[in-house]
């Protein structure tokens, strides 16, 4: 996919005010920790997740979408009646129907004109979002979008949280659960619009390409339980072979489509998962870690939010500048890979 004429207008984001250390997370499994001898701080060594965020009072998706969006029209200069559609993008929903966006539409006090849709691909729900806003605005048929995302992982970690005091699980049974307690929680919003749109430097969106494999789509699944709780299971190491032979084939089609080679990007940023993944995925992509940026040490896994709230922060603090190339690098289960060039 190629872009010629599509940017990034505008980025925010929201953070939860309350913050959960992994230290915090393993005193309260302290029971199953003494019971299967298990050595505190093995949960930060193991993920180099020392905190992620939490909302401190119960929230709807569309609600932390809607914060993340507010933000994102105050720092435009689109104004919020001049967008043409709306996408919520993230792994959590508001209900199944309808439409979370519907939601955060009304939120926001959009047009009547605007679009609104929800996509959900895991935690790659907001690339392939801005994929499906960027080739509208190429092929002229809208102007201008804002995409969304909130996520809202703390029931799920305290469901997992109750789950493993069982007294009668063991350290096999425990494993499925281990990537649980990696989530956090986050909002973030993009607005994008034809570059003969603004003024400003913003990043262009240049070209993407997918890789799928569905063939191991049992790898990593979530759903809500019979008690409207949250549950996931994930086989956390096949799910990271998988995920490095996926992203090694994408990584050669990003390059065949981009004219890029390792040395091209000035900064890389991945879906932030954890320290084992970061550092095997540089080592298979013979990327230098050095051009990383990442959250995911004091922000954990936020879902679909962790790439372009990642984003978004390294713009904020002048690394995404003129005259500098960005390479973006999700992933989902299921599994599908996406890769994404941007340029100031």
């Amino acid at each position: 996919m190629r872009f010629e004429d599509v940017c990034i207008e505008a980025m925010a984001y929201e953070l939860p005010p309350e913050s959960w250390s992994s230290e915090d997370i393993e005193i309260k499994l302290d029971s199953l920790y003494k019971r299967l001898r298990l050595p505190h701080g093995r949960l930060e060594l193991m993920t180099g997740i020392k905190e992620r965020r939490f909302w401190d009072r119960p929230i709807l998706p569309s609600e932390a979408s809607a914060l993340a969006g507010e933000k994102v029209l105050s720092e435009s200069q689109i104004k919020k009646d001049e967008i043409d559609l709306l996408i919520h993008a993230a792994v959590c929903r508001d209900r199944l129907e309808p439409a979370s966006a519907s939601y955060v539409h009304h939120h926001l006090g959009l047009s009547r004109n605007t679009q609104t849709f929800d996509v959900s691909n895991a935690c790659l729900g907001f690339l392939n979002a801005i994929c499906l806003a960027g080739s509208l605005i190429q092929n002229k048929q809208i102007r201008r979008a804002m995409i969304v995302a909130g996520e809202n992982g703390r029931p799920l970690v305290e469901s997992t949280l109750k789950l493993l005091l069982n007294p009668q699980l063991d350290r096999n049974s425990i494993k499925p659960y281990f990537a649980n307690l990696t989530i956090g929680a986050g909002a973030v919003a993009f607005i994008l619009c034809h570059t003969s749109l603004t003024h400003k430097n913003c990043p262009r969106i240049l070209n993407a390409i997918v890789e799928t494999d569905t063939n191991h789509n049992e790898l990593c699944e979530g759903d809500t339980t019979d008690e409207q709780g949250l549950a996931m299971q994930t086989n956390s190491e096949e799910l990271l072979i998988a995920g490095i032979g996926i992203a090694v084939r994408a990584w050669n089609k990003f390059k065949t489509e981009t004219l890029w080679n390792e040395s091209t990007p000035d900064h890389i940023i991945c879906h932030q998962v954890g320290r084992a993944h970061q550092r095997q995925l540089y080592n298979a992509l013979k990327l230098d870690l050095e051009k990383d940026y990442s959250t995911f040490n004091f922000l954990g896994n936020m879902g679909s939010v962790s790439l372009p709230l990642t984003l978004a922060m390294a713009k904020e603090e002048g690394l995404i500048r003129s005259g500098s190339n960005t390479a973006l690098l999700g992933i989902g289960s299921g599994i599908s890979c996406m890769m994404m060039a941007l340029s100031i």
